[in-house]
């Protein structure tokens, strides 16, 4: 399967407007960006082994972080990752139900939800 950057673009996008509006309608300063795999720099920060990959990342400060002085700050960043999310799918559709999963999962970092919490929401 052969996806380029410009149809991962559109992918993303199309998953943004499939969210639900209580979803996304915080998403203040925050940066939605691709990228192919992870950077060293990435990996190293996560402690990744070399057999572990990463569909999608959040970094930046979560809204329940964020105190009265927040202000004049960088974009938080959401990056997904376009390879290992097609390594891991076996269609286009499958793709696409992948991408908007991390992408729901990475907003909900911003929000400030750990792994277990994600995990129960998915569970529901």
């Amino acid at each position: 399967m052969d996806i380029t950057d410009k149809l991962f673009e559109e992918v993303i996008n199309a998953s943004m407007a499939e969210l639900p509006e209580e979803q996304i309608k915080n998403l203040n300063n925050v940066a939605i960006t691709f990228d192919d795999e992870p950077s060293a720099l990435q990996r190293e920060k996560l402690k990744l082994r070399s057999s572990q990959t990463l569909f999608g990342l959040y970094e930046g400060i979560p809204l329940i972080a964020r105190g009265a002085g927040y202000n004049m700050v960088l974009p938080d960043k959401i990056t997904l990752f376009k390879l290992p999310l097609l390594h891991a799918s076996r269609s286009v559709e499958e793709f696409k139900k992948n991408v908007k999963h991390t992408l729901w999962h990475e907003i909900a970092h911003h929000y400030g939800l750990d792994h277990s919490q994600i995990e129960k929401l998915e569970n529901k």
